[in-house]
């Protein structure tokens, strides 16, 4: 497993490899396996394999648990719903009383009592509103409703109820035409929204009362509100019991909200107690159904007395776990210890690197194109230098660098109240790569120093500026010319080029040289690794027929490139690259003339070309055809069966023999000629790739000397307050929304795709897969 030799139980980390794996299997009494695997979880370094897979959920040996867990998180949904309506939150998990186990959970007098409560509470409050929809008052003030000549009496019948109020214009024209007028009909409005009983949804309506005469209009005023869905409460029609029926109904009202009033004070401390053991409750629920989820991957011994683990660890973890296991046993009171063993297997083991807060985010980078296989060396120690490096090269100004690490500072010095808040899906990436953001500024104010640009503004930092007008008593020194007078500036670029006609061509064939060099070796990095996973991995072949050639031809023709570059800027020799470039391939005999850079130039084209043109076909041939021979020759070397085994026993092995390891010269081939042809293309676009630096570094200066002095310098030319201030102001907001934010994106999306191709694609594989392991640090507090 490639095993090196460590001490301690945790070792220090190691980004360039991924941690030694072993897959280990662990025997474990039933009576202790629920605590076993608990302090397993505690560990967090196992990952466990699923032993059922062809048995459905139903069918595994723990579904009644899962179920019960699944029930309790349902109670304690219910109770966080209560808790919101109530305007209470969750207190951090701290119990003086901590819950042990589910079934001490589930046994609490606490919990049920609090359920009881709860839903007694609802019940009043239904029975409440039920209650105000029978009591109306407006039509209980008129006992009186009409005057009747006492020489002719008649008997009036009433109808009292509620009707909703969207129909109730509709239902006193139908009574109307019913009758034909001979009822007498009343409506007052119901201030608050009443519960409808059939619905049970709250609805706004009108208690209405109908005065009506003789049996005939009673039944129609009855089939009226039936279609109408009027709800009708009966009343007494005599006066002393009206009264005596307002005085018990208002008295039953006082005592009613007295109790409401009671229950809601009663209902708002349970709550309360319930939102300080609330956490505790739902991290105990997760944490056993997460155990009883991985008690079902377990196979169960025939005996069904132990059960059946494997998983993949760490090395370096062994003694972790079976620590754990041994404490499991004992505190389980199991008579029988669990059984720790390390399992041989030609399986990929997964793959695992130990990070921190500072190294996350990087290995996360490159874990987004793709896992590391296992033990191959990894680009996310590189990438903690090169990818904030890359970025500034684009993004350098020291002013707006020094912005940048101003906010990423308030994400550090707040880290610990920050990363137990839930922040917004932006807020929260910003959060993560904080780290990231803040060597990105620590490298741009660097890069901006060298680029002297603050803001677009340049300043004489380390010392007065080499170059002075050629007439000392010019005023525009941008169209008269400037003369070199004192010593070279002696960090970055000189402040005296800026704002100069020569000062675009000077920047631009600077930065597009660097980003050249930067490319050409970064390129040779990936190659050089390639090397070093060739002899990690003890393949020879990948050393001689890949990492060879490929050095020779990216160094034949573009490293030969980044030295002239070099002797350019050395000698200041005014030749011409592009032409030595384009001629060594055109015409390669030809003389260089005013473009020699030094002696035996044309000799070393030629040599250089010729080693290019070699290691083409070395790429290409010699690889596949060692290995067709290297697979004749095991196959060769194969065991034949003993005379007289039976003949079943021979057609397996010879099946095994001839198809456990398939080889196809043409797939091979073909996978070298494209691999071959991909390099070769990519030597090419892959550098061109690189002058992505050169030309976001020039949109970034030029994008913030427009903004400096088409904004700022105009607001202030006018001498006036209000235009300066406004001028100010759409110079911070074109500042931090464009530069900022938008051009730090870009910065950051570019050198991203120069981290995953043109730099990965030399020598990184990502074809395995994560280590996963069973931790109940990675519990999420949040509803599934």
């Amino acid at each position: 497993m490639g095993e090196r030799g460590r001490g301690g139980c945790c070792p220090p980390m190691d980004l360039m490899r991924s941690e030694p794996m072993q897959l280990v299997q662990i025997i474990i009494p039933v009576e202790s396996a629920n605590l076993s695997i608990s302090y397993l979880g505690d560990v967090g370094l196992i990952q466990f394999k699923d032993l059922n897979v062809e048995k459905s959920p139903f069918q595994r040996t723990y579904a009644t648990q899962i179920k019960r867990c699944g029930e309790m998180a349902r109670k304690l949904r219910f109770f966080r719903d209560q808790m919101s309506k109530a305007g209470l939150s969750p207190q951090a998990r701290s119990l003086t009383q901590p819950v042990h186990s589910l079934d001490d959970l589930e046994a609490g007098e606490f919990f049920h009592s609090a359920m009881s409560n709860a839903e007694a509470h609802q019940t009043e409050y239904s029975s409440n509103q039920g209650g105000e929809e029978s009591l109306e008052t407006p039509l209980l003030s008129e006992p009186e409703v009409t005057t009747f000549d006492s020489t002719k009496q008649v008997k009036l019948g009433f109808i009292t109820g509620l009707v909703p109020r969207e129909k109730s214009m509709a239902f006193e024209r139908i009574l109307f035409r019913a009758t034909r007028g001979n009822v007498f009909l009343k409506q007052a409005a119901v201030d608050e929204r009443v519960i409808d009983p059939v619905s049970g949804e709250k609805v706004e309506k009108n208690v209405f009362a109908v005065f009506f005469s003789g049996e005939r209009a009673k039944n129609k005023i009855l089939k009226i509100c039936e279609a109408f869905g009027a709800n009708r409460y009966a009343f007494n029609e005599d006066l002393g019991k009206q009264a005596q029926l307002i005085t018990e109904t208002s008295s039953r009202l006082s005592e009613l909200k007295t109790t409401i009033d009671a229950g809601l004070v009663h209902r708002g401390n349970l709550l309360q107690i319930i939102g300080e053991q609330f956490e505790e409750w739902n991290f105990l629920a997760r944490k056993e159904k997460s155990i009883y989820h991985t008690l079902n991957m377990l196979s169960i011994d025939v005996t069904r007395k132990c059960l059946v683990a494997e998983g993949w660890s760490p090395v370096f973890a062994s003694k972790q776990i079976q620590d754990a296991l041994h404490r499991a046993t004992h505190d389980s009171n199991s008579q029988v210890d669990a059984i720790f063993q390390v399992l041989q297997t030609r399986e990929m083991p997964p793959t695992y690197f130990r990070t921190n807060k500072f190294t996350t985010a990087f290995q996360e980078i490159v874990d987004a194109y793709g896992i590391a296989k296992y033990q191959e060396a990894n680009p996310g120690v590189f990438t903690i230098v090169t990818f904030p490096f890359l970025f500034a090269v684009m993004f350098g100004d020291w002013g707006h660098g020094i912005c940048l690490l101003l906010a990423t500072l308030f994400f550090i010095i707040r880290e610990k109240k920050l990363s137990s808040q839930k922040l917004g899906d932006i807020m929260e990436m910003t959060f993560g790569g904080r780290y990231v953001i803040l060597l990105m500024a620590l490298f741009s104010i660097y890069t901006g120093l060298i680029y002297n640009e603050f803001f677009s503004v340049p300043f004489e930092l380390f010392a007065r500026s080499a170059y002075v007008c050629r007439d000392p008593l010019c005023r525009d020194s941008t169209t008269v010319g400037l003369i070199k007078e004192g010593d070279t500036y002696p960090f970055g670029v000189d402040p005296a080029w800026h704002g100069t006609r020569s000062e675009l061509p000077f920047l631009n064939s600077l930065k597009m040289k660097m980003s050249i060099l930067l490319g050409v070796s970064q390129m040779n990095l990936g190659i050089i690794l390639s090397y070093f996973n060739a002899r990690f991995f003890k393949n020879n072949l990948n050393t001689w027929f890949q990492f060879i050639p490929q050095m020779i031809f990216l160094n034949s023709l573009f490293g030969y490139l980044s030295v002239l570059i070099i002797i350019k800027w050395c000698t200041g020799s005014k030749a011409d690259l592009y032409h030595v470039m384009i001629y060594m391939f055109l015409s390669p005999t030809d003389e260089l003339g005013e473009n020699q850079l030094f002696p035996g130039q044309k000799t070393v084209q030629l040599v250089l070309l010729l080693l290019a043109l070699v290691s083409v076909p070395w790429m290409l041939f010699p690889k596949p055809f060692l290995l067709k021979r290297e697979h004749n020759r095991h196959h060769g070397d194969s065991y034949e069966p003993l005379p007289g085994t039976d003949e079943s026993l021979q057609s397996d092995v010879n099946h095994n023999s001839h198809g456990h390891e398939e080889f196809e010269f043409s797939e091979v081939f073909v996978h070298q000629l494209i691999h071959t042809i991909e390099f070769v293309l990519g030597a090419v676009s892959n550098t061109a790739s690189y002058l992505r630096l050169w030309a976001l570094s020039l949109a970034h200066s030029e994008l913030s000397s427009v903004f400096y002095e088409k904004v700022l310098l105009l607001a202030w030319g006018y001498n006036n307050v209000i235009i300066l201030i406004v001028g100010l102001i759409v110079f911070i907001f074109a500042t931090v929304g464009v530069l900022l934010v938008m051009e730090t994106l870009s910065a950051f999306l570019h050198a991203l795709r120069l981290h995953w191709v043109e730099f990965q694609n030399k020598f990184y594989e990502g074809d395995g897969y994560k280590f996963y392991p069973f931790s109940f640090a990675t519990l999420d507090y949040e509803e599934e």
